[in-house]
C-alpha cells in the first residue's frame, strides 16, 4: 500500500494541481481553480490535465486568466494558502510569457485608446446609417 508523502508545515513533497494553484493565489478559492483546470484554461507540462494531478518542482504550468496567459515554472510546493509574498516564492514566470504579457496589455491598451466609445448612444438616424454599413461589409 502507498503511502502519503510526509507533510512538513506548508511544504510537502507533492501536492494536488488545484491546492497548488490556490496556494499560489492564481485563483480565489480551490473549486475556481478545479474549474479551470476542468475548463481546460490550465496545462500542465504543455496538456491538459486533472486537478488530482500531483505538482513536483520542475514543473510548467500555463495559467489563463481573462485576457492574460502566464506561464510558470514550479520552484517550490505548497498546500496551505499564506500571504502573497510567500505565494510569488512558489513559482517563476518564463522570461517569454512576460513579454508577451505586455505585448498583449499594451495591445489592448493602444486598440481602446484608438476606438474610445462615444458619449451617447447613437440616434435612430446614426443606428440606420451603422447598420447599412455592416450590411455593405
Amino acid at each position: 500500500m502507498a503511502t502519503k508523502p510526509v507533510t512538513s508545515g506548508t511544504e510537502t513533497n507533492t501536492t494536488r494541481l488545484d491546492k497548488w494553484l490556490w496556494a499560489a493565489r492564481f485563483y480565489k478559492t480551490r473549486a475556481i481553480a478545479k474549474q479551470m483546470i476542468d475548463g481546460g484554461k490550465v496545462f500542465y507540462n504543455g496538456q491538459r490535465t486533472k486537478s488530482g494531478r500531483a505538482v513536483s518542482i520542475g514543473d510548467t504550468i500555463k495559467v489563463r486568466q481573462g485576457y492574460e496567459e502566464k506561464e510558470v515554472t514550479v520552484i517550490a510546493l505548497a498546500d496551505k494558502r499564506r500571504d502573497a509574498t510567500f505565494a510569488q516564492t512558489l513559482y517563476r514566470e518564463l522570461e517569454q510569457s512576460l513579454e508577451t504579457r505586455e505585448k498583449n496589455a499594451l495591445a489592448r491598451k493602444q486598440g481602446i485608446l484608438l476606438s474610445p466609445a462615444g458619449d451617447a448612444k447613437p440616434d435612430k438616424k446614426q443606428r440606420r446609417k451603422i447598420r447599412q454599413l455592416k450590411e455593405r461589409i
